[in-house]
């Protein structure tokens, strides 16, 4: 059983942080030039109907927007599946 839901079929809650699943994503080390990672999982939130005012940006980049949490927002379509974020353990 997955627990990835496609972007096709089920969008997050607005404002929902989930972990997302980005093909190939790129993150670049801090100071080094053009040197990075491939992170494919990374925390972000949803923000539901983001461009709902701006119809440049919803032909461009869709209407709704990923942020991250530091320097990692991502426009719609790069996101392709996304996962609710599991409670902690529990203390005994």
């Amino acid at each position: 059983m997955s627990f990835w839901v496609n972007v096709i079929d089920k969008l997050p809650e607005d404002n929902q942080r989930v972990l997302a699943f980005i093909p190939q994503n790129k993150v670049f080390k801090p100071g080094m030039d053009l040197k990075f990672n491939i992170r494919e999982v990374v925390v972000l939130h949803f923000r539901e109907n983001f461009y709902a005012e701006n119809l440049d940006k919803i032909k461009e980049h869709g209407l709704h927007f990923w942020s991250g949490e530091g320097n990692s927002n991502h426009f719609f379509k790069d996101v392709t599946h996304w996962r609710a974020i599991p409670d902690g353990p529990k203390k005994m």
